[in-house]
């Protein structure tokens, strides 16, 4: 199956936005929207997910970060979580969302198939 895989590398609130916002538009046309959250970046998974801008979009009337989240993860999205980035963050993989996976770097490129590959 192809698709988009997306590889964050830093604990930024619109990175996390415009990846889920480009791998939801993926899995809106029948293809496969993957993130893996790279070491700092799981840090995003392990709070509240939110943004600075939240507000002002759903001012808008779009989706905050919380809402995009759920959005993407509905739509079949998937969403991995960095055993490194868990491990040197102090995380405890057990409070994650239960539908986001971990893994590792190895396994994503191992499974990346005919997917593109995007790094934010």
């Amino acid at each position: 199956m192809s698709g988009i895989t997306i590889i964050l590398i830093r604990d930024d609130p619109p990175a996390l936005r415009a990846a889920l916002t480009i791998v939801t538009a993926t899995a809106a046309l029948g293809q496969r929207g993957r993130i893996y959250l790279h070491e700092a970046a799981v840090a995003m998974l392990c709070r509240p997910i939110a943004d600075a801008a939240d507000a002002d979009y759903r001012a808008k009337g779009l989706p905050d970060l919380a809402g995009l989240f759920e959005v993407a993860l509905s739509m079949g999205v998937t969403l991995i979580a960095c055993q490194t980035g868990l491990a040197l963050g102090d995380h405890d993989a057990e409070a994650l969302d239960p539908r986001v996976e971990t893994g590792g770097l190895v396994g994503l490129i191992a499974s990346l198939g005919d997917d593109r590959l995007i790094a934010l």
